[in-house]
C-alpha cells in the first residue's frame, strides 16, 4: 500500500545523507583553497541539507495511515515539505545574489588547482544525489531535485572556471557565473512553488480533466445532471473528487445498483485517491444549494 510512499522516503534520505557529507568536505575545501564562492556554496549546502533532511521527516509523517485527526492521511505533509523547501531555496538563493554582485567590483583568485578538483567530487556527488531523485513525481521530490541540481550547475560552473582561469587572469568570471545559474534555478522553483501554493489551496489540478469527468458523468443515461463537482489534491498526486448527480425521474433501484458500477468504471481510469458521488432525484432540493 505504501511502497511508493517507501520509495520517495528512500530516495529523500540518500540525498539528505550525501548532501550532509559532501557538505562538510566542502566547508573543508572552502578554507584550503582560500575560495569564497565555495565557502559561500557550503553555506547554501548546509541549508539545503537541513532542508532536505526535514523533508524526509515530513516524507516519513506522510506514510502514516488515516486517523479520526486527518481522515485523508498525512499526504500534506509532504505538501508542506515542498512548500518550506521552496521557500528556503528561494531565499537561499538570493543570499547567493546578495553575496555574488559585490564581488563584480571586487573579484578574488582562489586556488585554482584545489577548485578543479573539489569541483569534479562536487558534480559527482551532488549528481549522484539529484539522479536518486529524478525518478520522484512528488512535489516534495520535485523541489528537492531543483535543489540538488543547483547544486550540480553551481559545480559545473565552477568546473568550467577552474579550468578558464588556469588560463586566464579573470576571476570576476565566478560572481558572474554564480548570478546567471542563480537566477536560472529561481526561475524554475518559483514555478513549482507556485503549483505547491495552489495545490495547497486546493485549486483544481487540471480544469480540463474536471470538465471531461463532469460530460462523462452527464453522458450516463439515468443521469439528469451533475452539480458541486469538485476535484481538488491531497500532495500533487493523490487527488480527490466529490459531486452531486442528480438522476431521471424514473429511476428503479436495480437501475441505480446498475448506475454506481457505471459511474465507478468510468472514474476507474483517473486513478482517484478518494471519491465522493452524492445521487439526488430530481424533484429532491440540495442541501448544499446555498453553498454553491
Amino acid at each position: 500500500m505504501h511502497s511508493h510512499d517507501n520509495n520517495s522516503s528512500n530516495r529523500i534520505g540518500w540525498a539528505f545523507f550525501l548532501n550532509l557529507g559532501f557538505t562538510i568536505i566542502e566547508f573543508i575545501g572552502g578554507l584550503l583553497t582560500n575560495s569564497t564562492a565555495i565557502m559561500a556554496d557550503a553555506i547554501h549546502d548546509l541549508g539545503d541539507s537541513i532542508s532536505i533532511g526535514m523533508s524526509w521527516l515530513l516524507s516519513k509523517l506522510a506514510e502514516k495511515d488515516p486517523d479520526s485527526t486527518f481522515t485523508y492521511g498525512y499526504f500534506r505533509f509532504s505538501l508542506l515539505g515542498a512548500l518550506i523547501n521552496g521557500l528556503v531555496l528561494i531565499l537561499g538563493s538570493a543570499w547567493i545574489m546578495f553575496e555574488a554582485i559585490p564581488r563584480l567590483s571586487e573579484p578574488v583568485m582562489p586556488n585554482v588547482e584545489g577548485m578543479l578538483g573539489l569541483a569534479i567530487f562536487g558534480v559527482v556527488v551532488n549528481g549522484y544525489a539529484a539522479y536518486k531523485l529524478s525518478s520522484g513525481k512528488s512535489l516534495n521530490e520535485r523541489i528537492l531535485n531543483w535543489h540538488l541540481i543547483e547544486d550540480v550547475l553551481g559545480w559545473v560552473a565552477v568546473l568550467l572556471l577552474s579550468v578558464i582561469l588556469m588560463f586566464i587572469d579573470a576571476p570576476i568570471l565566478d560572481p558572474i557565473l554564480s548570478i546567471l545559474f542563480t537566477l536560472f534555478i529561481l526561475f524554475n522553483v518559483a514555478k513549482n512553488l507556485t503549483i505547491t501554493i495552489k495545490t495547497f489551496l486546493q485549486a483544481t489540478p487540471d480544469t480540463h480533466l474536471l470538465q471531461e469527468v463532469k460530460l462523462k458523468l452527464e453522458g450516463l443515461e439515468s443521469v439528469q445532471s451533475v452539480h458541486h463537482l469538485h476535484f481538488w489534491s491531497l500532495d500533487g498526486e493523490k487527488h480527490v473528487l466529490t459531486g452531486h448527480v442528480v438522476l431521471v425521474k424514473t429511476v428503479t433501484l436495480d437501475s441505480l445498483l446498475g448506475l454506481k458500477r457505471e459511474i465507478k468504471k468510468r472514474l476507474e481510469t483517473y486513478q482517484f485517491k478518494h471519491t465522493t458521488i452524492e445521487l439526488e432525484f430530481s424533484d429532491e432540493h440540495c442541501r448544499d444549494e446555498d453553498n454553491n
